[in-house]
């Protein structure tokens, strides 16, 4: 039997797009306590199907496909610039398509308004008018208002028209930086990028030892999750557990407890260092309890290697950082990092921060590992023996060597130089993944 909880969550998801929700309103509509709608609204935002915003409330929204995550909901804007909701609060869950700066001629401006862009503009009415009737929301800047017969026009329309107390250019950052991480997000390989649509293959709670050794026969796999009637993942049921029990003998004696589940928004690198941490080789993916698939330490190889060979549309910290270093193999199957030191990589001090420099050991150490095993791996430890001052606008050489290999495992020797002096030692260990 489903729990309120659940209840409550299938109940917004059947809500239309553009519904407002309310934690009173589910609290008496759903007969549960205010604390429980809180909850179960507050995981259906992370899920990203409502947004809740300030002085508006909570809304419906749709759901967005990772392909479109770049793309910003008009409520979305309305929290990125701290806005104010004037008129049109029924289209506040629409997506914009792109946004436009209205420093020109209405006429010119026109040529540029495609319907649900938005208009980024002042205190220019006859501009707020013209954008509406051409199907665009409008965003007026500097806190300004507009008059009654453009909001009326707004809420006819179902068309956002927002006030911000920032500045045209101060609005058009917060826009950028907000699709400009979310370039990012989407190259993010995360689990549920893996699963994709197929019913998962489980065993029953009430099934028998029989009953998993003809699912081994008919599917080719030896390990399932157990599911209880309502499809929650209970245990785990391998070929070890079954080994030499009679089929009579019941999967929920013989199963393993409480295993080791990821979601479907878990990282795939976060999935490979569960697995190899763990020793797993398969992790069920539930979201509110329930399978909604498996993914097996071979998928997450595949993704790995996948993620290695796609170019990157939005740079993280860490490839601006790597973009100043090249790297060069040296004798001995060492590794040699050399770049310099720009001011974006200093302290406040005028060194170099101590997150770069665990970037460039982590980047050497993990290439040197390589050069002895072409496998994927996630960090295990580093251990930082000593790390002297190092100036900014300096050349820094990073020389890594490996020198302990297992079949689980690897270990590289990190050495940082600057002018030929050592300024840093490390050991860098990480876990291997077995192909």
């Amino acid at each position: 039997m489903a729990t309120k909880h659940e209840l409550i969550l299938q109940h917004i998801e059947d809500l239309a797009v553009g519904s407002k929700i309310s934690v009173r309103q589910i609290a008496k509509m759903m007969d549960v306590s205010e604390g429980t709608a809180y909850r179960a609204i507050k995981e259906a935002e992370m899920r990203g199907i409502v947004s809740t915003i300030e002085r508006v409330g909570t809304v419906r929204i749709e759901k967005q496909q990772k392909k479109n995550i770049e793309r910003l909901t008009f409520a979305e804007v309305v929290n990125i610039v701290d806005g104010t909701v004037l008129a049109g609060r029924g289209g506040l869950h629409k997506t914009l398509t792109k946004f436009v700066i209205g420093a020109m001629e209405i006429d010119a401006m026109l040529r540029y308004i495609d319907k649900d862009c938005l208009l980024i503009v002042g205190n220019r009415e006859e501009a707020h008018r013209a954008s509406l009737e051409h199907g665009a929301a409008v965003l007026i800047t500097g806190g300004f208002d507009t008059n009654d017969e453009v909001k009326e026009l707004a809420d006819r329309r179902e068309l956002p028209l927002i006030s911000s107390a920032y500045d045209t250019f101060t609005i058009a950052t917060l826009i950028n930086r907000a699709i400009y991480d979310r370039l990012i997000k989407k190259e993010i390989v995360l689990v549920e990028d893996l699963i994709g649509d197929t019913k998962p293959v489980s065993i029953s709670l009430s099934a028998r030892a029989g009953d998993y050794r003809a699912l081994v026969n008919l599917t080719g796999h030896s390990r399932f999750p157990v599911v209880d009637p309502q499809f929650r993942v209970v245990g785990m049921l391998t070929s070890k557990d079954v080994t030499g029990e009679p089929d009579e003998a019941p999967v929920e004696r013989l199963m393993s407890k409480n295993p080791i589940t990821v979601t479907p928004k878990t990282s795939v690198a976060s999935a490979a260092h569960i697995m190899v941490w763990e020793g797993i080789e398969l992790l069920p993916v539930v979201e509110n309890r329930r399978l909604m698939g498996v993914i097996s330490r071979q998928d997450v190889i595949k993704a790995l290697q996948y993620m290695q060979k796609q170019p990157q549309v939005g740079q993280t910290i860490e490839d601006i950082i790597l973009s100043q270093f090249k790297e060069e193999k040296g004798p001995d199957r060492t590794v040699w990092l050399v770049g310099d030191i720009t001011p974006q990589m200093s302290n406040r001090l005028g060194g170099v921060s101590t997150g770069v420099l665990m970037t460039l050991i982590a980047e050497a150490g993990s290439s040197a590992i390589r050069r002895s095993r072409h496998s994927d791996m996630v960090v295990e430890n580093v251990s930082i023996y000593f790390l002297k001052p190092i100036q900014i606008d300096s050349t820094l050489s990073v020389k890594a060597a490996a020198i302990d290999m297992g079949r689980k495992f690897g270990k590289a020797d990190v050495e940082l130089y600057h002018n030929g002096e050592l300024v840093g030692k490390a050991l860098f260990t990480a876990q291997v993944l077995e192909r």
